[in-house]
Order: C-alpha cells, then sequence, then structure tokens
C-alpha cells in the first residue's frame, strides 16, 4: 500500500496545492527534453500521475508523442486534469510488455513498497533502451527543500523514504543503469506569505506523517519568517535517470 491512501479530500488539497509555476516547468521539460531525446509517435508513461498536472505537461513538451497516464488511486483519477487516467500501480502497470518509451515518476518512489518489484514491471513495459525518470525527494537529502527549515522533524520521514542508492539498488536487479543524477531548481512560491495563504497539509505526505503538535510548531515557524522573509522561494528536487 501507499503511505497515503489518498481520499477526495487529500486529493483535492493535492489538486489546488501541488502544482508547479509555469518558470519551473521550463526548467523540468529541458531537463526532460534532454534525458529523452523525443521522437515522434513515442509513448511515454506517467506513473502514478496524480491529478494529471505533469501528464498534462507532457503534452505541450511532447506534443507528437503518446501519454499514457496510470494512477492507483481512485480519488486521484477523479480530480485528474488529464484524461484518460488508466487504474494501475507500480506492481501492475496495464500495459503489454515492450510497449513504451520513457517513464516518468514525479513525487510517487516513496509510495511504492517493493521497489525490486516495480522495476521489474518497469522493465517488461519497457521498449529497450527506455528511460525512466524520477523527480522526487530521496532519504539524506533535504538541504535545498525550504519545507524543511520550518518543519524540521519531517526529515525524519523523509529519511523513511528510498535513497539515491536505494533506488539504484532496485533497478539494478532488473537490469537499470543509474546514468544521471541532478537537482532541478524550483520556484515554489513569490514569498513565504504566498506559502502561508496556500499550504494545506493534506497535499504533502511529509506534513500528514508528523504529529499535530510538530504540524503546529512548523506553522509557526512559518509564519514568523513570513513576517520578515519576502524574497521568492526556490526549492530543489533531484531528477534520477535510468536506462
Amino acid at each position: 500500500m501507499a503511505r497515503i491512501a489518498y481520499n477526495a479530500a487529500d486529493a483535492a488539497a493535492f489538486k489546488a496545492n501541488r502544482h508547479v509555476t509555469e518558470d519551473s516547468l521550463a526548467a523540468w521539460q529541458a531537463a526532460v527534453i534532454r534525458h529523452l531525446d523525443p521522437q515522434p509517435g513515442m509513448r511515454v508513461l506517467d506513473l502514478g500521475s496524480g491529478t494529471g498536472s505533469w501528464a498534462r505537461a507532457f503534452t505541450t513538451w511532447l506534443p507528437d508523442a503518446e501519454i499514457v497516464a496510470v494512477e492507483p488511486s481512485a480519488a486521484m483519477r477523479d480530480h485528474s486534469v488529464f484524461a484518460p487516467v488508466l487504474a494501475g500501480d507500480a506492481a501492475h502497470i496495464p500495459l503489454p510488455d515492450g510497449s513504451v518509451d520513457a517513464v516518468w515518476l514525479s513525487t510517487v518512489i516513496h509510495h511504492i513498497p517493493d521497489l525490486p518489484a516495480a522495476a521489474h514491471e518497469l522493465r517488461r513495459v519497457l521498449r529497450p533502451g527506455a528511460s525512466v525518470l524520477i523527480r522526487s525527494g530521496f532519504a539524506g537529502r533535504p538541504e535545498r527543500i525550504s519545507l524543511f527549515r520550518y518543519f524540521p522533524e519531517a526529515i525524519a520521514v523523509l529519511d523513511t523514504f528510498p535513497s539515491i542508492a536505494d533506488v539504484e539498488a532496485a533497478f539494478g536487479a532488473a537490469d537499470f543503469t543509474l546514468v544521471a543524477v541532478e537537482q532541478i531548481p524550483e520556484l515554489t512560491a513569490t514569498s513565504l506569505g504566498e506559502v502561508v495563504a496556500s499550504l494545506r497539509r493534506e497535499a504533502h505526505t511529509l506534513l500528514q506523517l508528523i504529529d499535530d503538535d510538530a504540524y503546529a510548531a512548523g506553522l509557526r515557524r512559518l509564519h514568523q519568517a513570513a513576517q520578515v522573509d519576502s524574497g521568492p522561494v526556490i526549492d530543489a528536487l533531484d531528477l534520477l535517470v535510468l536506462r
């Protein structure tokens, strides 16, 4: 099971709160195109597509590609801005063998309970030489994620996520090789005041999995910081590329 059994309220919060700005999408677009070498007619799988914002972006970035979205949560599928979305998960991808040219996983790797099984299932659906692109925060790498400045208790949750070494080992058992690791900067918000106004706990696994006292303390830190810090909020998540 995933760490969070997303219900309708969680999915609505995710849809409202976990979007990426246009400037940040441009940075991710450049990274995706650099690593995928897009070809007309290629099929890209968005695995764990959530509310569909990334699948929708891919249709713009790769207009000659077929984008296939797969999401295990019925609530997320119901709130998706991309259609259609297939029901499935990392261990049960509803696609034929050798039918996919690339896979995108965004902030989903920590929800996969059996990484080796997922890696073998991805190997099954991918064509030879195809790429897996994983966007996430990883255990032991909190430094460039601003959330942890105000909710340091959430670092203990992050450290239960897979590490880059864990992903490399699990995928290596399915004959994947880690070929790139890079951090992509994101404009999360124009100011901490914007973060305060829009933050919804239900949208963040890391915040759902700390206790109420820790969450309340983090909110106090965030509100205090927003009174004095007016600059933009820049984060960076890791991109792993495996083939």
